[in-house]
């Protein structure tokens, strides 16, 4: 799946990943090829890309995954 993260002072992340972990509002959640299209909240801590070999810290954020297509903006 294409992913993009994305901060208003620069593009942390744009490619390919099979897998994201994101620090959801609500709980830490998971995003893999073919998930349901979804939007959701980001709060602080980690986004893993491709079970950890890539790491990002933020403060909060948003995602929405829609096709195949992950875009995360976020406040580092």
């Amino acid at each position: 799946m294409q992913l993009e993260i994305l901060t208003p002072d620069k593009k942390l992340y744009i490619g390919e990943a099979n897998s994201v972990t994101v620090p959801g509002s609500v709980g830490s959640f998971t995003v893999l090829n073919d998930h349901a299209p979804i939007i959701s909240t980001l709060q602080k801590g980690e986004i893993m890309v491709n079970s950890g070999s890539m790491r990002f810290t933020i403060k909060s954020g948003v995602i929405e995954v829609l096709k195949n297509k992950v875009i995360i903006l976020a406040e580092e």
